[in-house]
């Protein structure tokens, strides 16, 4: 005989719903719903349980799938009889059916079901359950890549948990922030956000999530090189998974010290051994994680392996192990990633040096659709830059050179990149003077001569201010 976690009365094993209070008797939801506060750069699944513990194949999935439709059965079922007896709707069991469909993948009904909820948490005036609601919601829309919206609800969710005073999980909350903000390349608000993660961690004495906190805050100081204060928190960080017998950890941590050594720029075969040794740690463990899982934690050392691999001029290494990240990006993917952009753009990249033009470009397209979805302008700039290069270096398709840097000119004006605007108008500027089109040329060049007088740049100014004197004197 079991008791009623809410009521304490006794209840039997088979029963969905406690008879004394009504309320629903779902496994272990107390727990699910603290796993549902999750750091997004260490996401486990929605609702982690039993069936995402073991690698899974394609066989698992299905298997996996056909009893998650039955959990979701037998939940309608009690759904359909509190309607025909017009009881309530308990909140924690549409939250449940919620995290039964996003592990089927199917954010639609995940997020439906989710405003269900929190329509009925308001009516038990459960805040903290209401909270969990906006956090998934904003989970949910991460993986859709709707990050305003995401980040509304994320703060829709800490505006409540400040009012209940629930520390650890404003903790997990302002690290969600911080990473969405981190994906849309704000770092002032990223920093701001994972800062405050660890300062309230530290101040409530919360020690693992002072450790997830310092962790995240390691992806901006990769930004900032700040790679002393990166090492230090490393090596903290090494000793806590350690003696806490982390896996996760564990893997993400060599992973990170493979970034550092990579991104110093002066060993890259110690860059090498740490990824390796990543590799080695998943492989051994492959058995006891699942396939989503194993690819979040594959990509990144995948992507660069591909990397060192392309410095070192091993283009078929380099190409193999890229394909390999995003095929792993692939398969954590519910929607695009943007972790596409940034391994297609190195793909390109590699036929680049092959000089593969047509490929290149085709890849850098890729890139530049991946990067234009998610709003990252400066990226869909440079990508047109690169285009536009390999159209001139192949002198071929010159006219479509022009189109790409005309069209990297605009998005670097609009945003206000001075220096590279002065750049491409003075490539443009030479490209127009080369086809003997001086009045297209003149311009130009002075365009470009007037940033860089902004840029107080005397040496280009000089330069431009002779090729509009020639060319005044002959126009």
């Amino acid at each position: 005989m079991r008791t009623c976690p809410f009521c304490k009365s006794n209840i039997e094993e088979s029963w969905y719903y406690c008879r004394s209070c009504n309320k629903p008797l779902i496994a272990n939801l107390e727990g699910a719903l603290d796993r549902s506060f999750r750091y997004p750069s260490e996401r486990l699944e929605f609702n982690y349980g039993e069936l995402e513990e073991n690698g899974e194949d394609f066989d698992d999935t299905i298997l996996k799938n056909r009893e998650i439709d039955l959990k979701i059965k037998n939940i309608n079922h009690i759904l359909e009889n509190k309607e025909t007896l017009r009881e309530p709707i308990p909140g924690a069991l549409l939250l449940e059916k919620s995290s039964l469909y996003y592990n089927k993948r199917d954010l639609v009904n995940a997020e439906k079901n989710l405003k269900f909820a929190i329509k009925n948490f308001k009516e038990e005036n459960d805040e903290l359950n209401i909270s969990i609601c906006y956090n998934e919601l904003g989970l949910i829309q991460e993986d859709n890549g709707f990050f305003d919206q995401a980040i509304y609800n994320f703060n829709r969710s800490l505006e409540i948990l400040r009012d209940l005073n629930e520390s650890q999980k404003m903790v997990m909350i302002l690290n969600n922030l911080g990473n969405i903000y981190y994906i849309l390349k704000d770092l002032e608000h990223s920093y701001r956000y994972y800062q405050e993660a660890l300062h309230l961690s530290e101040n409530e004495n919360l020690k693992y999530e002072e450790i997830k906190s310092t962790s995240n805050l390691v992806e901006v100081l990769y930004e900032l090189k700040d790679y002393n204060r990166i090492a230090r928190i490393l090596d903290r960080n090494e000793q806590f998974f350690n003696e806490n017998n982390d896996f996760y950890g564990i893997v993400q941590t060599r992973i990170k010290f493979g970034k550092l050594y990579f991104l110093q720029g002066e060993d890259y075969d110690l860059a090498f051994q740490q990824f390796q040794y990543g590799l080695a740690l998943i492989k051994k463990a492959s058995d006891n994680i699942s396939i989503y899982i194993k690819a979040k934690l594959e990509w990144e050392i995948y992507y660069f392996l591909g990397k060192l691999h392309l410095l070192w001029e091993n283009l078929q290494n380099a190409e193999d192990f890229l394909l390999q990240s995003l095929e792993a990006v692939r398969i954590f993917g519910i929607r695009d990633n943007i972790n596409e952009g940034k391994i297609l753009e190195e793909i390109a990249h590699v036929y680049s040096v092959e000089g593969d033009t047509k490929r290149a470009v085709e890849f850098y397209k890729l890139s530049y659709d991946i990067y234009y979805k998610f709003g990252n302008n400066i990226k869909c700039a440079e990508l047109q830059y690169n285009i536009a290069e390999l159209y001139s270096d192949s002198h071929r398709n010159e006219s479509e050179a022009v189109g790409y840097f005309e069209e990297a000119l605009k998005i670097y004006e609009s945003l206000g990149h001075t220096k590279e605007a002065a750049i491409l108008l003075h490539k443009l500027g030479d490209y127009y003077l080369h086809k003997n089109m001086s009045n297209l040329a003149l311009p130009n060049f002075e365009k470009a001569r007037d940033y860089f007088k902004e840029l107080e740049d005397d040496y280009l100014v000089n330069i431009l201010e002779e090729k509009i004197k020639s060319l005044a004197e002959t126009y």
